[in-house]
């Protein structure tokens, strides 16, 4: 079942996971030690951050091979879908240490924000699946 359309979303939700550990999630000015400095914000600047974000990259692919066990696959990907939403809540959390007027969001920030839709569909996918074996086996 690794032609199946959840497949190609718990993919693009795992690489864009990865992606979002090189690429900033906002920038601005921070204070350290009374010299303002300009830094860009990724994943990699929180520990926390780094490890629910590769949390959420690896349980995406591995998610993709649990195609035989329906119920876990979607177990899995509902826990992976809330993991990617308390990452946003700590992205957003993480401004508060920046100057308040002296930060912005990245453009690449849309990246982070879309991996719970990817996540989403990818469950939708699941549930689907399920409910089609469900029916059949109705039928037999």
């Amino acid at each position: 079942m690794l032609q199946r359309l959840q497949t190609i979303w718990l993919l693009i939700a795992s690489l864009l996971a990865f992606a979002t550990l090189k690429l900033s999630f906002f920038s601005g000015n921070l204070v350290v030690d009374n010299v303002k400095q300009f830094q860009r914000f990724t994943a990699m600047n929180s520990m926390l951050l780094m490890i629910l974000t590769v949390a959420v990259a690896i349980s995406s692919l591995i998610t993709i091979f649990l195609f035989k066990d329906r119920k876990l696959q979607l177990k899995i990907a509902l826990a992976v879908f809330f993991i990617s939403l308390l990452n946003l809540l700590l992205y957003y959390l993480q401004t508060k240490n920046y100057i308040p007027t002296e930060w912005t969001i990245d453009l690449t920030s849309v990246f982070a924000s879309a991996i719970p839709f990817f996540l989403l569909f990818a469950i939708s996918g699941i549930y689907k699946d399920q409910k089609l074996v469900k029916s059949l086996d109705r039928l037999r």
